[in-house]
């Protein structure tokens, strides 16, 4: 797993590296006694406490054994598990292309979830786009990953039929989105006239509760963050250039809820909102 400093699978990767590094000192070893107790050389004990190397199940059940914690590793391997597992890289996830990514990622997730909340300061969110947006949004990123570009017209058809959940009764979508977002040409001046316009409509769906945050706010609680969605109160996607990091540590998503509700506080809704839209229309002429 690269190392990412904006990452919290990182900041996971580091909190089973400090509670090892602990259990070593408070067994009284130095790093060579303890790599001599686990059967391996004293720099893999290193890069376990620096976060370089994740320990795998067994490297962790050798550490608590020879600091006398041997009640603790499982709730340290499945620490560990969860940190190696919340970062994807999207060079792993983009083998197969956009098309199979848009096919199955989420899937378990969308199906089981009733409460969506999404927050975007870049772009539409992709439970909101329309065919020709979502085109223009995947062809930069097939391009980006180097992917066949007729990869991404048939990518844009399998997210909007994945979008149809939003007309599902007993599911409820607090979207949110920064004003910019409506001025973020990402497709030609047609395409963005029929998102635009489509905001409109999707935005009066009893489903759905579409928020604005005014790029005029003043005394902002919160500055534009990166795009991310939560999963009920269970998960939180957040999407990097490099990857996609999924959050299931109970206090960091309850910082992610924290962080919406605040955002959620300074967007304009209804009659303001669709104003909001109407100029970004205007504005394409």
């Amino acid at each position: 797993m690269p190392v990412s400093p904006s990452s919290s699978a990182q900041a996971a990767r580091e909190a089973v590296a400090r509670r090892l590094r602990d259990l070593r000192r408070e067994a009284g070893l130095t790093v060579v006694q303890l790599a001599n107790q686990c059967g391996w050389h004293h720099s893999k004990t290193s890069r376990i406490e620096n976060a370089v190397t994740g320990p795998t199940a067994g490297d962790i059940r050798r550490w608590c054994a020879a600091t006398h914690a041997d009640d603790q590793a499982q709730d340290l391997i499945v620490q560990s598990v969860n940190a190696e597992s919340m970062y994807r890289e999207w060079s792993q996830q983009l083998r197969r292309g956009l098309t199979e990514l848009q096919n199955t990622t989420g899937q378990e997730l969308f199906r089981t979830t009733e409460r969506f909340r999404v927050y975007s300061s870049t772009l539409v969110p992709g439970l909101l786009q329309t065919e020709g947006y979502a085109a223009g949004v995947l062809g930069i990123s097939g391009r980006f990953h180097g992917l066949p570009a007729d990869d991404s017209s048939r990518a844009a058809q399998a997210r909007v039929e994945r979008s149809r959940i939003i007309h599902e009764s007993g599911r409820r979508f607090l979207l949110l989105i920064e004003e910019a977002v409506l001025h973020c040409r990402v497709a030609d001046e047609d395409a963005m006239a029929a998102q635009l316009g489509y905001l409109l409509t999707a935005g009066a769906l009893p489903t759905v509760s579409l928020g604005i945050i005014p790029m005029a706010t003043r005394d902002r609680v919160q500055w534009p963050r990166e795009t991310f969605h939560i999963y009920d109160d269970r998960l939180v996607s957040v999407e990097l250039i490099s990857a996609r990091v999924r959050i299931t540590q109970p206090s960091e998503v309850a910082q992610y809820i924290k962080a919406f509700d605040e955002l959620r506080s300074m967007a304009v809704y209804g009659a303001q909102a669709r104003e909001l839209v109407l100029r970004a229309i205007e504005s394409l002429r």
